[in-house]
């Protein structure tokens, strides 16, 4: 989701409207201390808007207004004649005044007794639950979007600059957004028509794509995922609105008395219909909180117009600005449905006033709305085909028929100046560079090859000293049905070459039937995972890290060769059903031991495993959102559970296979949204292998000595600190996106984030598997050479870590800690990871 803002943000990093009135400028009291959250509204109108924490406002209309309102609870209200129809950078000075009729307030912070709003936003969270399309059992409406992204603060010194330099022609696109005042250049937009079917009874929900049209970036799958995840859906009515992974909590919530101020500041008819008006703003700052004002039906208690505004403070990167407006339409006197969806956000690299940024502006319309006409359960369990050809090639003419909002001037020249820009030599430069940043690949298109991913390219380690790698797959488009990926790689200690290949083919869209097959010959540090898979192109941990905090010789030479079928027979549900034949052996036979108990070798020992494996595996992902409909598909949201159920089993003789057993592993994580109080993940793995073993097929408890915090791993145990054939573990970890740190005067400007985590295992392992296992353990520290020594079978072991996120905003440092267990050889009592990742 997040690599197309990246990707943007880099072009950017290298580098008059049709409105009847437009007024702009800053508020004031008379000690010249700016006015935050004032009213500013054309008079007799209800069109207005709130002005910033720095007293900043921006106000446009269609119409023609000669007089402009500001007004603050106390302050005496204020009315400005207006001489032109563009008056820019006013200066209001608000006097100390009479307080609003009816409303014994004061400014500031608002009180939560006697106040008249509070009494309106009680009679809401009562009505809520029969307001919309809640109030019947089912409903179908027609959905138009309109999803638009534009460079912002277009200046003569951009529209000069060597970067656009040979593009000048963009410029004739520019206009002015009705929102902020600033100036804008279109870059993409994207239209879809979709057919919406809804039950209450089952809480089922069905939206059918009709058409949709690209422009621009549109064969880009990163900008498409990062679309349908930032304009997911979301109802005013919820006590938390989700944008950018993060929970804002709604005005119209059951805690925002705890969280906003609100003022009855109006009452005035809206299509025969009496409304108030309130206005909310933050109580404290850097917390995840919006401005704005509401009005609301005075008998149904409907929300009929609101606006929301994300606080400037808000604990969020990458984000300058969230603008949301909706508008609902009267069906009958009881019945208020939502018409007009509007949302803009203002990507930038800081929150500067006069930064370059990106605005991402969606528009959504509904209509034809249809009640209470059942359909059977099986109409939402069908999947309509996704990927089909004649929805994205539509005609001008069933464009004209469908849509709700015609396209405006600008709307209607982007297509054809974006069209043109993709010719431009410079241009395409431009995009390729920020596309092989977001991506991690360069793109070959005359060759239908992408190279990567380079990232990869420089690695070390104690086994293979300086590690070089170099990959490629084939790509021909999003939707390839088939895909061929490799690479090689050569260790400079070592003098050996290695190398991955694998392919994919897609035989049946419908059911999503793929049948894979790869061979993989590498370095590899196997027990960095309790749940195993056989990827063959997996990450390989032997090249992962640079730094580290212990030595990296505990390194294993694999051949591995799988060949597999999988399929989706329903949706999220994915089989799979695959084999696996590998061989092993240390990578280090100074330091590391394989070697295990063969009564049937000569010395009676052996170093190399030879192993056949057939496995089953299911995995569920209900609520996973995905896009592509080839081989390959990208998930563009990430809070949905996985379950994963794996059982593997290996067959003594097949293709010289050493040893017969069975494995069972279970695989649980889910993500959880505190409300406003940050999120927490939690993963639990569960398993147990039947049989007796040699170690590179037992289950090694995941350590991590590398100085990067590592997912799903333990940061302070050494690799191979614990074995064992049974096991279960439980990882927590909470981010509480600064709801601690804002509280604090010191830190509040800092936008830190705190995040705590704990981590525990407990393992055993059987007399059997280690009497097989005494040559390879005697290289390892165990305490002792007995399943006390070798599994944490008496108590789990447990580690905990606090950290700090968001630091510059890229960088998390987490401190760690051991729990137990402290007195093992060699063992890590505190230790300190980082990870840079961007987050919004």
């Amino acid at each position: 989701m997040k690599t197309t803002v990246y990707c943007f943000l880099a072009i950017l990093f290298c580098y008059t409207g049709f409105a009847q009135t437009k007024v702009s400028g800053v508020i004031k009291d008379s000690s010249g201390e700016p006015v935050p959250f004032a009213n500013v509204v054309f008079k007799n109108s209800i069109e207005g808007t709130i002005s910033n924490e720095d007293g900043r406002f921006y106000l446009e209309s269609d119409k023609t207004y000669k007089t402009v309102v500001f007004s603050f609870v106390g302050y005496a209200t204020k009315e400005v004649t207006l001489t032109k129809k563009v008056t820019y950078k006013m200066e209001i000075t608000l006097e100390e005044g009479e307080k609003l009729k009816a409303v014994v307030l004061v400014s500031g912070k608002q009180p939560k007794k006697n106040n008249p709003a509070i009494d309106i936003l009680r009679k809401i969270w009562k009505r809520k639950r029969f307001n919309g399309v809640r109030q019947f059992k089912q409903y179908a409406y027609d959905k138009y979007e309109k999803v638009e992204f534009d460079l912002n603060t277009i200046d003569s010194a951009m529209m000069k600059s060597r970067l656009f330099r040979g593009m000048e022609f963009i410029f004739k696109e520019i206009d002015t957004s009705s929102i902020t005042g600033k100036t804008y250049l279109p870059i993409f937009i994207n239209e879809a028509v979709s057919k919406v079917y809804g039950d209450n009874d089952r809480n089922k929900q069905k939206e059918d794509l009709i058409g949709n049209k690209n422009s621009g970036f549109s064969s880009n799958e990163t900008i498409t995922s990062f679309i349908k995840d930032l304009y997911a859906d979301y109802d005013i009515y919820d006590n938390y609105l989700k944008f950018f992974d993060k929970s804002f909590t709604s005005p119209l919530s059951r805690t925002g008395i705890n969280t906003y101020n609100y003022v009855l500041a109006d009452t005035a008819y809206i299509d025969d219909k009496l409304c108030y008006n309130i206005i909310y703003y933050p109580r404290r700052k850097n917390e995840l909180t919006f401005k704005g004002d509401f009005w609301v039906n005075d008998s149904t208690f409907a929300i009929k117009k609101i606006n929301l505004r994300a606080s400037k403070s808000a604990n969020i990167n990458w984000v300058k600005e969230i603008y949301i407006e909706q508008e609902f339409e009267v069906l009958n006197d009881s019945v208020f449905l939502l018409k007009r969806d509007y949302m803009l956000s203002d990507f930038a690299l800081n929150k500067k006033e006069k930064s370059k940024g990106v605005y991402g502006k969606r528009t959504t319309l509904y209509d034809n709305y249809v009640f209470d006409e059942e359909k059977p359960a099986k109409f939402y369990a069908e999947e309509i085909n996704p990927f089909n050809e004649e929805i994205y090639e539509r005609s001008d003419e069933f464009w004209a028929e469908n849509r709700m909002e015609k396209l405006n001037k600008d709307e209607k020249g982007v297509y054809k100046m974006l069209d043109t820009l993709k010719t431009v030599p410079k241009f395409k430069r431009l995009y390729n560079l920020a596309s092989i940043l977001a991506s991690g690949y360069v793109e070959f298109d005359k060759y239908n090859i992408d190279y990567g991913p380079i990232f990869s390219t420089f690695g070390f380690n104690d086994v293979e000293g300086i590690r070089v790698r170099a990959g490629g797959r084939t790509y021909f488009g999003p939707n390839d049905k088939w895909r061929i990926e490799g690479y090689g790689a050569y260790g400079f200690k070592d003098n050996r070459f290695k190398y991955g290949i694998s392919g994919k083919w897609l035989l049946d869209p419908k059911n999503r039937l793929i049948v894979s097959a790869g061979n993989r010959r590498d370095v590899e540090q196997t027990g960095v995972s309790l749940t195993v898979n056989d990827n063959v192109l997996g990450r390989s941990f032997a090249s992962s890290a640079l730094f580290a905090s212990g030595n990296s010789d505990r390194l294993t030479n694999i051949n591995l060769s799988t060949l597999a079928v999988e399929m989706e027979p329903w949706k999220n549900i994915t089989m799979r059903l695959g084999s696996s034949y590998k061989t092993m052996r240390s990578a280090s036979p100074e330091t590391f031991s394989l070697s295990y108990i063969d009564p049937q070798s000569s010395t009676g020992i052996n170093d190399r495993l030879v192993q056949s494996e057939v496995n089953f595996s299911i995995d569920m992902t209900p609520g996973r959102k995905t896009i592509r409909h080839g081989v390959e598909r990208k998930v563009v949201n990430d809070d949905f559970p996985r379950i994963y159920l794996n059982y593997s089993r290996g067959v003594e003789g097949l293709l010289n296979s050493d040893f017969n057993y069975s494995r069972v592993q279970l695989f649980y994580r889910q993500p959880f949204q505190v409300g406003g109080f940050g999120r927490t993940f939690t993963t639990f793995e569960a398993g147990k292998t039947f049989g007796t073993v040699p170690l590179s097929l037992l289950n090694v408890v995941p350590g991590n000595q590398a100085y990067f915090s590592i997912h799903n791993t333990f940061s302070q145990l050494n690799f191979y600190e614990f074995v064992t054939d049974t096991y279960a573990s439980l990882h927590i970890e909470h981010n509480f996106n600064g709801r601690i740190f804002s509280r604090i005067p010191l830190l509040r400007k800092l936008n830190l984030r705190e995040i705590v985590g704990i981590r525990g295992v407990w393992g055993q392992i059987s007399d059997d598997n280690v009497a097989i296992n005494v040559p390879a353990f005697q290289s390892l520290p165990f305490r002792s050479i007995t399943p006390n020594g070798i599994a944490p079978n008496k108590e789990i072991y447990w580690e905990y870590s606090l950290g700090i996120g968001n630091i510059f905003k890229v960088f998390r440092i987490d401190f760690n800690f051991r729990g137990n267990y402290k007195n093992n050889i060699d063992a890590r009592q505190f230790g300190v990871t980082g990870a840079f990742g961007f987050h919004f």
